[in-house]
């Protein structure tokens, strides 16, 4: 059975891979993804705060009094909270590029323009096969339009591709008015893939200690869904690759994600949940219902129920919404 795909340029043995996670910071683990099957590795984050909270650290240390930037490293998060600094994600890169036989994706994370950017090329010089550019943005400056945030997006995009020659996905959240006209410049701004969707973590409200506090809930496989239909949108309507994150625990989301168009399957609430071995299990239950089904090969599958394909597109569209509405009964 041929489960191979053609992922951002390149020929994995299977879409299945881990996503962006702590599972990458440790080499144990990592050698245990690649024993498990993953068709490659894709690293944690690497965050612009953590780079330009460094680059303040160092130049106060050796151009002015330690207390003249307290005001705007107090801006960043603790260093403590970051587990890998800029230098040890690099060197990070270097050896799990060493220590496994399949391609290493890294991931950085950010949203302005900026020196910061400069972290792509060293990425790329360390080894790394492919790099995801993690834009996690939440508007809430009033004078920032939509249209604006785009073009700081697309700006971002244009500037890593200038700085290095592997390629670039995009990982996106499904904030956009429209989010297939934004994912169309994207790939004419140099993008070789999307990967839909960043999860949103939420903070909550503690009302007895009056203050904001953090929540971290991992995913569940009703979450796919909103993933599903916008796989679908996209899926042979642009070239690249299309990437799912969130919501994947089963065989049946990763099959559901490959027929909505998928190149890419991306685990991480799964694996924390339940080990790098999870990994193998799903495709082996993958591989058994594409022969029970008799299917030829994945790709014989993949988009067999995209927007085009599927016989019934408005279920992708508006009609989904009515006709679940219309349809309910007590």
């Amino acid at each position: 059975m041929d489960l191979s795909t053609r992922y951002l340029g390149l020929t994995l043995a299977h879409p299945l891979m881990p996503g962006a996670s702590p599972l990458s910071e440790n080499l144990d683990r990592v050698r245990r993804l690649e024993d498990a099957g993953a068709a490659a590795i894709v690293m944690h984050s690497l965050f612009e705060e953590q780079i330009v909270m460094e680059e303040l650290a160092t130049r106060a240390a050796i151009d002015r009094p330690a207390e003249s930037f307290a005001e705007a490293l107090s801006y960043f998060p603790n260093p403590s909270e970051f587990r890998l600094g800029p230098d040890e994600y690099l060197e990070q890169v270097r050896r799990i590029k060493a220590a496994v036989r399949v391609p290493v994706i890294a991931s950085l994370n950010g949203t302005t323009p900026g020196g910061w950017m400069r972290y792509a090329r060293l990425i790329a010089e360390a080894g790394a096969d492919a790099l995801e550019l993690n834009v996690y943005v939440v508007p809430a400056d009033p004078a920032l339009s939509g249209a604006g945030l785009e073009e700081r997006t697309l700006e971002l995009v244009r500037s890593v591709r200038q700085a290095v020659e592997i390629p670039v996905a995009v990982k996106l959240s499904p904030f956009y008015s429209s989010l297939p006209h934004f994912a169309a410049r994207l790939v004419d701004a140099g993008a070789a893939g999307l990967i839909l969707f960043n999860r949103f973590l939420q903070p909550d409200i503690d009302i007895e200690a009056l203050e904001v506090r953090r929540t971290h809930e991992l995913s569940t496989s009703s979450e796919l869904r909103l993933r599903l239909r916008f796989l679908a949108i996209l899926s042979g309507r642009l070239p690249g690759s299309l990437a799912v994150t969130g919501g994947v625990h089963t065989a049946a989301d990763a099959i559901a994600a490959i027929m909505a168009g998928a190149h890419g399957v991306q685990m991480v609430s799964a694996l924390l949940k339940n080990g790098p071995e999870h990994l193998k299990r799903v495709r082996g239950e993958v591989e058994a219902w594409i022969e029970a089904h008799e299917y030829s090969s994945l790709e014989q599958m993949r988009g067999s129920l995209n927007l085009a394909r599927s016989g019934n597109p408005a279920a992708f569209e508006r009609a989904n919404y009515v006709h679940i509405l219309q349809g309910w009964r007590p």
